[in-house]
C-alpha cells in the first residue's frame, strides 16, 4: 500500500502476525476547532449544541430547558448555512432547513469538529464542499486492549428539573476485523424551574418584575443506534443504524406577564447509514457513502389565543456519494465526486403541494504541497429540480437551479522547523431555500433565489510542545474574516393583515476577529489544561439605505463574547470549569434601547472521580451550572434555568 497516501487520508490498516494496527496520521491545511476525550466530556454539557458554545465565532439559539430546541450559527451567517455530519454524513432537513442540535447527546460523541468554509482534505463527499461552515460529529468507537473482546457501559445521571437519564452501551469484537457497538439513552425530565422575569419602561421604571416557574418544557426520549466497524487489508467501512423519538414541549414565550403554555412537538427520527473506502494502488483511492432517512413530525398549537395549528409532516431522504482519489505526483493530488441526494416531504396541511427535490453534486478538488506551502481549489457543480403538485389532480410542475461555487484554501509555514503556519481561503458558497420557505401553504413564495455567502479569511497559527518543562504544549491561533450574505431570505408582510411571505431582502456584511488559546501542563502528578476563546462580531444589516436600521447590528449578534474552559486531574480526580460570556446585544433590527439586550454569562463546575470497585471500573461525578444563578436570557422572553445541579454514576464493566 501507499504509505503518503494512507498517513494523509485513510486511517492505515497493517496486517503484521495476527495484528492490526490502526494508525490516524491526517493531514488538513486549515485546522479545524475541535473538542474530544476528557477535554469534551469534562464540559458541563448534555448536548453538542451546550459544547459549541466553547468554539469561538459560534452562536447558539437556545429556547432553555433540557427539551429546548438548539440550533448553531458560525460567523453570522446563519443556521442554514452550516452542514452538520454525523459519523461522515451529513444530517438533513429539507422542510426547514435546521439540524436541532440538542437532539445528539455528549455521552456517546468522541470528537466534534468545527471548520469555517470547509474540511481542507479533498478526500471527501460532494456535499462536504457544499457549506459555508461545517460540524463534524464523531461516535464512540471501540478500542480493544489486549485480550479484550467484549464491554458494557451502563451509566445513570440524575438531577434538578426531574431529570431521569439512563444509558446503555455494548461493546463486542467479533473478529480481528469486525466490531459492534450498540447504545441506547432514555432521558426524561419535567423542564420545571424558576425564573425571574422583569421588565422596565422606556423611563426606566418598572413595567414587570415576577418569579414564576417554567411550564411546558418537559421532554421525554429514547436515542438508540447501533454500528459496525469493519477492516480489510486495503481499507475499512463501517454501517450504522439510528432511532429517535421524543415528546417534548415547547415553551412559550414570556410576554407582558402572561405565562401561556406553548405549543408540543413530536419527533421520529431513523436512518441508516454506511461508509466504504479502500486503497487500490498507490495513486488511486476510493470512497463510497450512502444514507436513507425517514422523518415524522407532528406539531400542536392548542391554545385559545393562538391561532390553532396541528400539523404532521413524513420526510424521507437517500442520499448516494461516490469519491475518486489519484495521486499525480507526490506532491500533487486531485479528487473527482459525485453525490446524488432525493427528498421527499408530505403533510396533512390543506393545499400543500407535496414537494419533491432531486439534487444533484459533482465537485472536482486538487491540492498542491511543496516549498513550505499547501493549497487546495475546488469547484462545486450543484445541479437541483424542485417538483410539485397536488395530489388530487397529480398535475406536476418542475423548477430547475444550477450553480458553480469555487474554493481555495492555502497554508504557508515560513519556517521548517517551527510549528507556524499562515492560512487564508476565500469561498463563495449557497444555500437554496428549504420546503417551507418555497411551499408553506400561503407563506411560501416559489420564486426565491437562493442565499449566497462569500467568504475571506486570514489565520495565524502557531504551536509548541515543550519536552522538559512543567508546561507540555501551548498552541495560539488569530482568525480576521469577513463574510457577505446576499439574497438573505426573510419572512416579510405581504400587505394582508396577518400575512407573511418570504422575500429575498437582505443583504448582510459581517467583520470578525477570533482569538484562541490551549495549554496543557503537569506539576508532578497533577495534569492541567487551560482553553481561552474571545470572538469579536460587527455584523450589519445593509439592506435597504432608506431603512431605519440600515448599517446596524442584526439581532442577536454580540459585539463580544468569549468563553473559559479549564480542566486539572489528579490521582483518578478530574475538575472541571467553564464560563461563558456574551455580549451586548439587540433582540430586533433597530439597535435602539428598546431592543437592547443586556450581556449574559455563566460559571459551570463539575468534579468526578475514577476508581474501581471489585475490578469493575466505576466514575462518578457532581456536576453544578450557573453557579451564581444568574437570570438571563440567549432569545427574548424565553428566560433560561438558574442553578442546577446533575449527578452521574457510570460503571464500565
Amino acid at each position: 500500500m501507499a504509505n503518503d497516501v494512507q498517513d494523509e487520508y485513510l486511517d492505515s490498516v497493517l496486517e503484521v502476525q495476527e495484528v492490526i494496527v490502526v494508525e490516524n496520521r491526517k493531514k488538513e491545511i486549515i485546522p479545524a476547532q475541535s473538542l474530544s476525550g476528557e477535554a469534551l466530556q469534562g464540559l458541563n454539557s448534555q448536548s453538542v449544541a451546550d459544547a459549541l458554545r466553547f468554539f469561538s465565532g459560534v452562536q447558539i439559539k437556545d429556547f432553555g430547558g433540557i427539551g429546548g430546541i438548539k440550533t448553531v450559527n458560525i460567523r453570522s451567517m446563519g443556521t442554514h448555512h452550516i452542514g452538520v455530519f454525523y459519523d461522515g454524513v451529513q444530517l438533513g432537513n429539507a422542510q426547514n432547513g435546521q439540524i436541532d442540535l440538542g437532539r445528539y447527546s455528549l455521552d456517546n460523541i468522541e470528537e466534534i469538529q468545527l471548520y469555517n468554509g470547509q474540511k481542507s482534505n479533498i478526500f471527501q463527499g460532494a456535499k462536504d464542499f457544499g457549506s459555508s461552515g461545517t460540524i463534524y460529529i464523531r461516535t464512540k468507537r471501540p478500542r480493544w486492549a489486549d485480550g479484550e473482546t467484549s464491554r458494557v457501559i451502563a451509566q445513570f445521571k440524575t438531577g434538578s428539573f426531574g431529570l431521569v437519564n439512563p444509558q446503555l452501551v455494548w461493546e463486542r469484537q467479533l473478529n480481528r476485523h469486525l466490531s459492534l457497538s450498540a447504545s441506547a439513552e432514555y432521558v426524561q425530565s419535567d423542564g420545571k424551574y424558576k425564573f425571574r422575569y422583569r421588565r422596565l419602561n422606556l423611563d426606566n421604571t418598572v413595567a414587570y418584575d415576577t418569579t414564576a416557574t417554567r411550564q411546558n418544557g418537559d421532554i421525554e426520549a429514547l436515542r438508540a443506534e447501533a454500528s459496525l466497524f469493519g477492516f480489510t487489508s486495503t481499507g475499512r467501512w463501517n454501517a450504522k443504524g439510528y432511532f429517535y423519538n421524543s415528546e417534548r414541549g415547547i415553551p412559550g414565550a414570556i410576554v407582558n406577564n402572561v405565562f401561556r403554555n406553548g405549543e408540543r412537538q413530536w419527533d421520529r427520527n431513523v436512518f441508516a447509514q454506511g461508509s466504504w473506502e479502500n486503497i487500490f494502488s498507490q495513486r488511486y483511492q476510493m470512497k463510497v457513502n450512502a444514507k436513507y432517512a425517514y422523518d415524522y413530525l407532528h406539531f400542536l398549537r392548542d391554545d385559545p389565543k393562538e391561532l390553532y395549528i396541528d400539523n404532521i409532516y413524513h420526510q424521507q431522504e437517500a442520499y448516494l456519494s461516490v469519491v475518486n482519489l489519484t495521486r499525480i505526483t507526490p506532491w500533487w493530488d486531485a479528487s473527482l465526486s459525485a453525490d446524488f441526494q432525493w427528498n421527499k416531504l408530505n403533510s396533512n396541511m390543506t393545499n400543500f403541494v407535496y414537494p419533491r427535490r432531486f439534487t444533484e453534486m459533482v465537485a472536482l478538488a486538487t491540492t498542491l504541497r511543496g516549498y513550505g506551502v499547501d493549497a487546495q481549489a475546488s469547484i462545486l457543480g450543484t445541479f437541483l429540480q424542485d417538483r410539485v403538485g397536488n395530489n388530487t389532480n397529480h398535475k406536476r410542475n418542475t423548477t430547475h437551479r444550477d450553480e458553480l461555487t469555487p474554493a481555495l484554501f492555502v497554508s504557508w509555514q515560513p519556517m521548517r522547523n517551527v510549528d507556524w503556519h499562515l492560512n487564508a481561503f476565500t469561498k463563495k458558497a449557497f444555500r437554496m431555500p428549504t420546503f417551507n420557505d418555497l411551499y408553506y401553504t400561503e407563506v411560501g413564495n416559489k420564486y426565491l433565489e437562493p442565499e449566497y455567502t462569500y467568504q475571506y479569511s486570514l489565520s495565524n497559527v502557531w504551536r509548541k510542545a515543550f519536552s522538559k518543562s512543567l508546561i507540555k504544549s501551548v498552541s495560539l491561533q488569530a482568525d480576521a474574516y469577513f463574510n457577505k450574505v446576499t439574497n438573505k431570505i426573510v419572512a416579510y408582510p405581504s400587505g394582508q393583515q396577518f400575512r407573511w411571505t418570504m422575500l429575498n431582502l437582505g443583504e448582510v456584511e459581517i467583520l470578525g476577529l477570533e482569538l484562541s488559546a490551549d495549554a496543557s501542563a503537569k506539576v508532578a502528578d497533577v495534569e492541567m489544561a487551560l482553553r481561552l476563546n474571545y470572538t469579536y462580531q460587527k455584523a450589519r444589516d445593509f439592506t435597504d439605505p432608506s431603512d431605519a436600521y440600515y448599517g446596524d447590528q442584526i439581532p442577536y449578534i454580540p459585539l463580544h463574547s468569549g468563553s473559559v474552559a479549564a480542566r486539572m486531574s489528579w490521582a483518578g480526580w478530574d475538575l472541571n470549569y467553564s464560563f461563558i460570556y456574551t455580549g451586548e446585544r439587540y433582540n430586533a433590527q433597530e439597535n435602539i434601547p428598546a431592543n437592547y439586550e443586556q450581556p449574559w454569562y455563566t460559571h459551570d463546575a463539575s468534579l468526578f472521580k475514577n476508581f474501581k470497585l471489585r475490578g469493575v471500573g466505576c466514575r462518578v461525578g457532581l456536576e453544578v451550572n450557573n453557579i451564581f444563578d444568574q437570570d438571563y436570557e440567549v432569545i427574548l422572553n424565553y428566560p433560561m434555568p438558574g442553578r442546577n445541579f446533575k449527578m452521574t454514576f457510570k460503571v464500565n464493566i
